[in-house]
């Protein structure tokens, strides 16, 4: 494979070099070999060194300027060049919407860590549907799990229904994908934009985490408001790969995810062969310790929106879609207030992961690699050991260390899987969490 350095450069073939370029968003312009990038037009009739121009669209052609998202890639073969695709029989735990298999249920649920395989499974094989909502085309979410043992070996993805949100959980990754690779581990993310291929290696022997594929609106960040300027997750930090491609004459299998099912074609190279591209459409990843936390200093507990990263708005201002929120370590200094999150019931819909280290809202039962699902307008909060916990505490400044929790919020019902409702992983006696507290004594 030919890594790529910045515009302007000499590219190499060092095989251990991942350059980063800043960009959310933001016009980007990379070229693995100098010269491949057209000067002035973007189709022009002849592309420097043969190369084919394509346009990569990620909303539509006539979206408001500051909304519209597209970048031009020039590579090796136009990519329109496959066989017809076949339903492909993989993944056989992957849903998506419409999620009516089963009846939604309001009941508060949670499961232990997904097992890592016995058997031969890739990112691809190893994803497991645990619910969602929508109508997997213009609006909601798909919610995933996955738990892969090996590399995909010649053979790529890509979702035609969503971009997808990877969170690892156990494990490194690198993502291969057309526009260059990108390397990420736990705590940090990855955004694949909807339609671009990817193959994912593993860099260690077993792999775990999450996926929020995102039917609605393209993910970005939140508007600031009255915090101003500054907080949160920093534009300058997220980073989209330099070009790279692979010039391979060797059968490949393409599997992508369209209309809620997975098919399948084979190409006789590999389609990972843009040699340039420009635009601001692209994947990219985020650190999540470099997340900017906000947080009270001086009393009440405030809302999690802001510890939000990214959120993909709805047509009602102020209701995501979908939100992705992060729990990351902090200081709670606030006087005179139950510090941890305190017991509500949300309009939105929250399912909770578990990166590692534990929830400071509950003292057991949410291991890193699980999950729970708290539905809208059913009340939830801290167990009776946190709860007794933090009302016993001495107030002074405590930093809360060793933990990232996140969840994927959103304005509609997320509805579980049949798998979801039926595997052994779901505990059973969830409830007993808010067993047992004592009551009030008004005078």
């Amino acid at each position: 494979m030919n890594e790529a350095q910045p515009t302007g450069q000499t590219a190499t073939a060092q095989d251990d070099r991942h350059d980063y370029l800043p960009g959310f968003g933001n016009h980007v312009s990379t070229e693995a070999v100098a010269g491949a990038l057209p000067i002035g037009q973007n189709s022009p009739q002849w592309v420097p060194f043969g190369l084919y121009a394509e346009q990569f669209s990620g909303t539509a052609f006539t979206a408001p300027r500051s909304e519209n998202r597209r970048s031009w890639l020039y590579r090796l073969r136009p990519s329109a060049e496959h066989a017809p695709f076949t339903p492909y029989d993989g993944a056989p735990r992957l849903k998506s919407a419409p999620f009516d298999d089963v009846p939604p249920t309001p009941n508060r649920l949670r499961w232990d860590p997904l097992v890592m395989p016995e058997e031969a499974s890739d990112f691809v094989d190893g994803l497991v549907t645990y619910g969602g909502n929508g109508d997997g085309e213009t609006a909601g979410v798909g919610i995933h799990l996955y738990a892969a043992n090996r590399s995909m070996q010649d053979r790529l993805f890509f979702s035609a229904d969503g971009e997808l949100l990877i969170v690892p959980q156990s494990g490194a990754l690198i993502l291969h994908t057309e526009m260059g690779r990108l390397d990420v581990a736990p705590l940090q993310i990855a955004v694949i934009p909807r339609g671009l291929r990817f193959r994912v290696e593993l860099l260690d022997d077993h792999a775990r985490g999450y996926v929020c594929e995102n039917y609605g609106a393209l993910l970005r960040l939140p508007d600031l408001g009255p915090i101003g300027a500054n907080g949160l997750a920093n534009p300058r930090d997220f980073e989209t790969p330099v070009a790279a491609y692979e010039d391979r004459d060797i059968e490949t299998q393409v599997i992508q995810k369209f209309g809620g099912r997975l098919w399948e074609t084979t190409i006789g190279h590999s389609p990972l062969d843009v040699v340039a591209w420009h635009g601001n459409l692209a994947p990219y990843r985020y650190d999540l310790t470099r997340f900017n936390t906000i947080n009270t200093v001086s009393f009440d507990h405030p809302d999690p929106s802001i510890f939000t990263v990214l959120t993909s708005p709805s047509d009602t201002p102020g209701t995501a879609n979908c939100d992705f929120v992060i729990f990351p370590p902090r200081w709670m200094v606030a006087e005179h207030t139950f510090r941890p999150p305190w017991f509500h019931r949300n309009l939105m819909s929250e399912f909770m992961g578990l990166i590692h280290g534990a929830y400071d809202a509950k003292e057991g039962g949410f291991s890193p690699g699980g999950a729970s699902l708290h539905s809208c307008m059913n009340a939830h909060g801290p167990d009776v050991a946190s709860y007794k916990k933090a009302v016993a505490a001495d107030l002074a400044p405590v930093k809360i260390t060793d933990t990232m929790a996140f969840m994927f919020e959103t304005r509609s019902i997320i509805r579980p899987t049949r798998w979801a409702l039926e595997t052994g992983l779901l505990q059973d006696d969830y409830d007993r969490a808010w067993s047992g507290f004592e009551k009030g004594t008004p005078a």
